[in-house]
């Protein structure tokens, strides 16, 4: 009888390596930071539907005028169409404040590093970073609120034309305590209708935006006399280069 041969060693099957996962840390960040981007697309998504409706309607309060209720009891503001408004008014306040504000997108980098290269931070912030803060915003120097102030600037910029910017601007900017726009402003100040506006008046009262809690265009002093004379002739400059079409009534004489 013939023999079997000798069965041969039953082999294990060898396993194989687990491939390593070159995108499990990438994945794990994506876990981390998920919820941090929802957060952010639904402020983004929030800020630009009030960006989107206050480019038709006019701000019916900011954090400051409600601020400034409660510590005076009173405050004082009417809107004025820019149409409606001299000239002299928003040229003067952008060779006070934003000499560059048709030229830019919201942030002057040239008057930034000025600013920088000075030591001080006035002159960086343009008329679209000031509506950014005085409507959607708060007072402060927090990052936080810097950044959201930055976010907000590149809404407007993008959704508003600047003669929106700029007539949001001059509605809502405090000329003196508890007055907010230049209808108020005019009105206490000089007694007589914001479209007859004169330069010289028009250049005192953008003298006080820096500081209108303690400065009052009625009485300035020897300094501010002469600042008001310099944003006359800057004025002059602006309208003459053409450096204030983008806000400036195209049938303006």
């Amino acid at each position: 009888m013939a023999r079997r041969p000798p069965s041969k060693p039953v082999e294990k099957p060898v396993e194989p390596k687990p491939k390593r996962d070159w995108f499990f840390p990438v994945r794990v960040v994506v876990w981390f930071l998920r919820p941090f981007v929802k957060f952010s697309l639904i402020v983004l998504l929030i800020s630009t539907v009030f960006v989107s409706i206050f480019k038709w309607v006019n701000p019916p309060l900011t954090y400051l005028m409600y601020s400034e209720y409660k510590r005076l009891g009173v405050i004082h503001k009417d809107w004025r169409d820019l149409e409606d408004m001299s000239i002299y008014i928003p040229l003067a306040v952008a060779a006070a404040e934003d000499a560059n504000f048709c030229a830019h997108n919201g942030f002057d980098f040239e008057a930034i590093e000025a600013a920088l290269e000075d030591g001080s931070g006035r002159g960086a912030s343009t008329i679209s970073q000031q509506v950014a803060k005085n409507v959607f915003l708060w007072p402060g120097r927090s990052w936080f609120r810097k950044g959201l102030e930055t976010g907000v600037t590149v809404l407007i910029e993008s959704l508003w034309s600047k003669r929106r910017i700029m007539e949001v601007y001059l509605n809502v900017a405090e000329f003196d305590e508890g007055i907010f726009g230049v209808d108020g402003a005019i009105a206490k100040y000089f007694g007589y209708d914001p479209k007859n506006l004169r330069l010289a008046d028009a250049a005192r009262l953008a003298t006080v935006l820096p500081n209108p809690k303690e400065r009052s265009a009625s009485n300035l002093s020897i300094t501010l006399n002469r600042r008001a004379s310099r944003i006359a002739i800057g004025v002059t400059t602006l309208r003459d280069e053409g450096r204030a079409d983008c806000f400036l009534p195209k049938a303006s004489p």
